[in-house]
């Protein structure tokens, strides 16, 4: 579902190369949850940009869903960010002008989607990930593990082929950090294929493999014994 092939990512410092990704190649299944793990510059977060189609690799092919992520046009990409892809981030990014309703249905919107055809998928989201009852309320009305169940919904709302998150609870206290990592897990239950970073010992854990890295390379690709629950 996901095909990373010899993906390498360089980047210029004024005259200096920094290679934040070497020669990395690994496949995942659909309906897989993959935690990626590293330290600060491992290069975790650039991978994750590149299977998103945020960026781009100096060599190397990613393939999502059996389309390329190289090769194509801007608009094409854009598209297949926009229905293939569902992001996930560390600070959330919800609109605060907007209701929860309302920034869950914005990639559809975007898309050219009427909101009156879209309005009970995204409550039904809302009430997927327990946020039933606060469909009208605006980011500054909720707590920040309400603000990233509602980024969640929203990363939902296209039918992803694949759930991207990137420091999801890196925001949270430790209790809230369990519950969205439980919904993670629930969401992979049901279905859904997860990739998700964190330099985390134990939110990695949710997930049923881990790929480490260090220096921009693969060092380790496990399974994941004793899942946490």
């Amino acid at each position: 579902m996901i095909d990373v092939r010899h993906v390498s990512k360089i980047y210029l410092q004024g005259k200096r190369e920094i290679r934040a990704l070497s020669d990395v190649s690994f496949k995942l299944e659909q309906g897989e949850f993959l935690s990626i793990m590293g330290a600060s510059g491992s290069g975790k977060s650039t991978l994750l940009n590149l299977i998103g189609g945020l960026d781009q690799p100096n060599e190397g092919e990613i393939f999502i869903d059996g389309s390329p992520l190289h090769g194509i046009s801007d608009d094409a990409l854009t598209l297949i960010r926009r229905r293939k892809v569902g992001f996930v981030f560390q600070f959330f990014n919800l609109l605060p002008i907007l209701t929860a309703e309302e920034n869950v249905a914005l990639p559809l919107l975007l898309d050219g989607v009427p909101f009156a055809q879209i309005r009970n998928k995204t409550v039904g989201l809302l009430e997927r990930v327990g946020l039933g009852a606060r469909t009208k309320h605006r980011p500054e009305q909720l707590s920040g593990g309400e603000m990233q169940r509602v980024a969640i919904a929203r990363a939902l709302v296209t039918d992803p082929a694949v759930l991207l998150a990137d420091e999801p609870t890196g925001n949270l206290d430790s209790h809230i950090s369990e519950e969205i990592l439980g919904l993670l897990q629930t969401l992979h239950r049901a279905g859904q294929t997860v990739v998700m970073v964190t330099h985390d010992a134990r939110a990695a854990s949710y997930g049923e493999r881990i790929i480490k890295l260090k220096d921009g390379g693969i060092i380790e690709d496990i399974a994941v014994s004793g899942r946490a629950s």
